[in-house]
């Protein structure tokens, strides 16, 4: 089974600067569709990428990406991102609610400040940016709202910490939200690496993991275009994990990961 095409579609991924985010907003703008790169970062700094690198990227291979700064913790900033978008590419088909923000600490060991960001950043940032979309895709019924978790949501032997709790409220948020939209027509799942995806932003977080745990950048591309492409009727409330779901439709991955 190929992957679909996502001609005359308009994506908007926020978070999309470097990491998963930009890899997602590449395959997207692979199969077809228009991309806005929205994120904070508009100058290098710590960690490699800017929304124009990104932009410039897709478009040196023949596709069609704008660059939108967009703090999905600033729901004027977001609204505005979102405006500019449709003027620019038309109404919004896609989202990918990629931004985040990591904090890995133990209960004891994490400051409030660093609790309050993971939620600020996490949860209520995916819930700016889907709020900002959804006068787009309700009016048409049609789209696909994506967001992007972790399989850390369930692994509860490995105890607690900020992020994982903040990726748990999008997924339960998503699952609620896909029954709000059945009626319009509109596809809303969570998307999650199987493995771990070593972004810049994990490797500068000091996360090691084995080899065999490692995933490559490219699956979650992969998986974002399938559910870019679903609705209400064919695939919604669910919580994917990428090299699984490419497996199931038969897409080829390699060798597993795990």
């Amino acid at each position: 089974m190929s992957l679909p095409k996502l001609d005359k579609r308009v994506a908007f991924v926020a978070g999309a600067s470097r990491g998963i985010g930009r890899d997602i907003a590449k395959a997207l703008a692979g199969a077809g569709a228009s991309v806005a790169v929205a994120a904070r970062t508009e100058e290098p700094g710590k960690l490699a990428g800017t929304i124009y690198s990104v932009a410039d990227a897709i478009g040196a291979t023949g596709g069609n990406a704008v660059p939108v700064v967009c703090d999905v913790t600033d729901e004027a900033s977001v609204h505005d991102a979102v405006a500019r978008v449709t003027d620019e590419l038309g109404p919004i088909d896609i989202l990918v609610a990629n931004a985040g923000a990591i904090w890995m600490g133990s209960t004891l060991d994490t400051p409030l400040k660093r609790w309050e960001l993971c939620m600020r950043v996490n949860l209520t940032g995916t819930f700016l940016v889907t709020k900002a979309v959804l006068p787009s895709v309700m009016a048409r019924n049609s789209g696909s709202l994506i967001a992007i978790t972790t399989t850390g949501v369930r692994m509860t032997d490995l105890g607690s910490n900020a992020y994982w709790v903040s990726k748990a409220g999008i997924e339960r948020y998503y699952a609620g939200l896909a029954t709000e939209l059945a009626p319009f027509g509109v596809a809303v799942n969570c998307l999650a690496p199987r493995g771990v995806v070593l972004t810049e932003g994990a490797v500068a977080g000091g996360i090691d993991v084995p080899p065999d745990m490692v995933e490559e950048p490219e699956f979650m591309g992969k998986a974002a275009v399938y559910l870019a492409a679903q609705n209400a009727g064919t695939l919604t409330g669910t919580v994917q994990y990428s090299i699984d779901l490419l497996e199931r439709i038969g897409e080829p991955t390699g060798a597993p990961v795990g």
